[in-house]
């Protein structure tokens, strides 16, 4: 079973750039309602794709630089990263089907 991992801009390139497997890489914040609703639907598929895949966090009121290096204008948003490369994102709150299609879409 695979657990949610949180990333900072130090981590970022070990734990998203250099993952053998697909990472999912979560932008949220503390006071965001939607991020909120979004994160325990993230851990669902953290649980169901176990380790095909990894699904990381960002707080982007503490990792400002981050958010900006990836024009995230609006949280959630959530970026999916395969080979060091992002190859689909996401913005708002979306069912946990969607967003394992989109995952398996990668594998």
């Amino acid at each position: 079973m695979s657990a949610t991992i949180d990333v900072t801009q130090a981590t970022f390139k070990s734990e998203v750039i250099d993952s053998e497997t697909p990472v999912l890489v979560d932008f949220w914040a503390q006071w965001c309602g939607p991020c909120k609703k979004l994160s325990p639907i993230l851990d669902e598929v953290a649980s169901q794709l176990g380790e095909k895949v990894k699904v990381a966090k960002v707080d982007v009121d503490a990792e400002r630089a981050l958010g900006a290096m990836f024009q995230v204008m609006s949280i959630p948003t959530v970026l999916i990263f395969k080979d060091g490369a992002m190859v689909d994102q996401f913005a708002g709150v979306q069912p946990k089907e969607e967003i394992v299609a989109r995952v398996e879409n990668h594998l």
